[in-house]
């Protein structure tokens, strides 16, 4: 029966994003289809970039713990890494995973990452469409 409902589920996430991007409203909009690839390919070669980097500090030192209190490690295994470095690029931070050591630097580095580059992508998008509308 889960299985129906992330089906389902998948189905009409699908529907919900053909219907955005088909809508009219939508292509009269400020939306760049080339830049918004261009951003998600972009964060996606980051977050493997950063759980690389954080999977060679994991070499040499305990990076991700459970909590400030437990400091029990974590398992450095390349998908928790992962996962820990998509969370941190997405600004989400759930609190599972707490980074100690040089991961903390890093992982800072990355949240501003997250944060700055969908902004500047934003305001790129902008930009175009004002130069478009002032010719």
């Amino acid at each position: 029966m889960a299985h129906f409902f992330v089906g389902a589920a998948i189905i009409f996430i699908g529907l919900n994003l053909y219907y955005f991007f088909m809508n009219k409203t939508y292509r009269k909009s400020y939306f760049s289809t080339a830049l918004f690839f261009k951003l998600f390919f972009v964060l996606i070669g980051i977050t493997f970039g950063f759980a690389v980097l954080y999977y060679a500090l994991a070499q040499q030192d305990t990076i991700l713990v459970e909590s400030i209190s437990k400091r029990e490690p974590i398992d450095h295994s390349f998908s928790n890494l992962l996962y820990f470095s998509g969370v941190t690029i997405l600004s989400i931070g759930y609190g599972d995973m707490l980074p100690v050591g040089t991961a903390r630097f890093f992982s800072i580095i990355e949240a501003a990452i997250g944060v700055l580059l969908p902004t500047a992508y934003f305001l790129k998008a902008l930009d175009r469409s004002k130069k478009k509308n002032d010719e």
